[in-house]
């Protein structure tokens, strides 16, 4: 019987994180998902996948506590061997993040330096600490965004990580390459969802201007960005490598 798969999914206890953890767990994978501080909410989760019938926990990470990322991995080394008996795991998606809109001429050092470290630095790091948890032959999935390809503005710190993320996996894609482990890219465009307070669900004049800039007439939802994210997580994908993936509907095509 072959063993289970293992997907490791940070921020997986809400917004895109949650879909993607549930969308993971419907192709019959377990999942390890994390949270920063919304432990009931993680905890929600974890039973939705169980509802599934796979296995999931929540593991708490702050992707700006650089310092606590060791004590996150063997959390996670803790995990895999009490709940699965196994020391790897097959899967690592990258989406934990937070988001703000700030004007290029009021970005402050303090405000570029969180965004740094939770989008940049911390994923760079924590990718290269759980490599010895990661499986040959499995997969890392960096989320992006669409602004690394079209200017949004407000958006200049956070769209500037996320394409230095890009650069990023495309030398995990050759460097990982004789493990069998494959890296690429998902940039979703405007989401409606709590992301950077529910910038676009509470903005109906906002939500309207970018809906009219898809050729298809609408925003996108959590749901459009799970699915592409579990499928990359499963061997039909499996001679997709060192691709940025946009899915944002077509948005300034």
């Amino acid at each position: 019987m072959n063993q289970t798969k293992i997907a490791l999914v940070t921020g997986g206890s809400r917004g895109l994180g949650k879909d993607m953890a549930i969308s993971i767990a419907r192709k019959q994978m377990d999942v390890v998902l994390t949270y920063r501080t919304k432990k009931e909410e993680a905890q929600e989760v974890v039973r939705q996948i169980e509802d599934l019938g796979q296995k999931a926990v929540a593991v708490a990470l702050d992707m700006n506590a650089f310092s606590s990322l060791d004590a996150f991995v063997q959390a996670v080394t803790i995990e895999l061997k009490t709940v699965w008996n196994v020391t790897h795991f097959n899967y690592l998606v990258n989406n934990a993040g937070m988001g703000a809109t700030v004007p290029f001429t009021d970005v402050t050092e303090e405000i570029f330096n969180e965004f740094l470290n939770v989008h940049f630095k911390g994923v760079y790091f924590l990718t290269q600490k759980c490599l010895p948890l990661l499986a040959d032959g499995g997969a890392i999935i960096n989320i992006s965004t669409g602004t690394t390809r079209f200017a949004n503005p407000g958006y200049s710190v956070y769209a500037s990580m996320k394409g230095a993320v890009e650069v990023f996996t495309k030398y995990l894609a050759k460097e990982l390459g004789a493990r069998g482990i494959r890296a690429n890219v998902i940039a979703p465009g405007p989401i409606e969802t709590d992301f950077n307070n529910a910038g676009i669900r509470n903005n109906p004049q906002m939500k309207g201007f970018l809906s009219s800039m898809s050729p298809l007439g609408r925003v996108g939802t959590a749901d459009d960005i799970g699915g592409v994210v579990a499928f990359l997580c499963t061997d039909e994908a499996r001679w997709i490598n060192g691709q940025r993936i946009e899915v944002s509907g077509g948005i300034n095509v």
